[in-house]
């Protein structure tokens, strides 16, 4: 084989390398995303019983609605990406939910919304929440970063061979979550 030759053979098994290298990279960033995605959520579980046990002395006639959102927690910490991401993300959903009309239910409790302790643990819950969202925001990226290189040859190509499959769900809103608010209905 001429020099020639050996250089075209060397710069063919350096493209499919790279290649190989990226579709890798993309497949280890989505696991990544979702051990992030669960480092958030474990804040989330560990926030919830000391915010329940706090409401819990302010709340005592909410019971249904707690034990809902503990119940909830549970099937959410349950649940994992790795064994049916379609479930996992069904479950944070239905709980986020319920965490969404926990925070509406405690409005009507004027003692408790200045309790310096529940405050701060309600600030804790947002905060968590915002770190949440910005966890499924890297997911959603990850995800569609190792779909592109799935389905774009020649990163395709690579990825058929190696049997890596873009085949992880994206976190979206819900149908009802899309839908426009009417501010008029909080004034009632």
């Amino acid at each position: 084989m001429s020099v020639f030759g050996w250089v075209v053979l060397g710069v063919v098994v350096l493209i499919l390398y790279f290649l190989y290298v990226g579709v890798i990279q993309k497949k280890n960033k989505v696991k990544e995303a979702t051990a992030g995605i669960d480092v958030q959520l474990k804040k989330r579980y560990d926030l919830i019983p000391n915010m329940m046990n706090m409401a819990a002395k302010f709340m005592e006639h909410e019971t249904k609605l707690m034990e809902e959102i503990t119940r909830l927690r549970t099937n959410a910490m349950q649940s994992s990406f790795e064994e049916d991401p379609k479930a996992k993300i069904k479950n944070e959903k239905l709980l986020e939910q319920k965490l969404k009309e926990f925070n509406i239910s405690l409005e009507n409790y004027p003692d408790m919304k200045s309790n310096q302790t529940m405050l701060q643990a309600m600030q804790a819950l947002n905060d968590v929440e915002e770190h949440i969202a910005a966890a499924r925001r890297f997911y959603n990226a990850a995800v569609n970063d190792l779909v592109n290189a799935t389905e774009i040859f020649p990163s395709s190509l690579i990825a058929k061979i190696i049997g890596v499959k873009a085949d992880m769900p994206y976190f979206e809103a819900d149908e009802s979550e899309k839908k426009p608010i009417n501010s008029t209905d909080y004034f009632k």
